[in-house]
């Protein structure tokens, strides 16, 4: 039987032994996303109202469509990223992988359909 100490057992940054890193990354989109989230819902909040054709135009608009496509992107990063730690804590075994796969296909399908929608919109 080893005998570890608390030190000895908290190193090498954790079981995925990238702890640190992915709290980092965590941390600088809920710092972004702290920004982006009023930006975007004034300028989306500015948009409405008119017809279609003058939303259209609205968004259209160099800001309006860059300030949309980075909180659609960070956005679901960042609830990508918070639902793989979720599976990665209550979901084990082979059921695990499937749904890391498929939770990061359909992020990736989303940010695809929204930014291909905006890019569509500004054409």
């Amino acid at each position: 039987m080893r005998y570890l100490t608390d030190r000895k057992r908290a190193q090498g940054l954790g079981a995925g032994k990238s702890g640190t890193q992915t709290h980092w990354r965590t941390m600088v989109r809920a710092m972004i996303l702290t920004v982006l989230v009023p930006i975007f819902i004034i300028t989306f909040g500015m948009g409405l109202g008119g017809t279609y054709e003058e939303v259209l135009a609205y968004f259209s608009r160099p800001f309006p469509a860059i300030v949309t496509a980075l909180t659609l992107v960070v956005g679901l990063q960042q609830l990508m990223y918070e639902a793989q730690e979720t599976i990665e804590d209550y979901i084990h075994g082979i059921l695990e992988k499937i749904s890391l796969v498929a939770m990061w296909a359909l992020g990736y399908t989303l940010m695809a359909a929204g930014l291909f929608a905006l890019v569509k919109l500004a054409l």
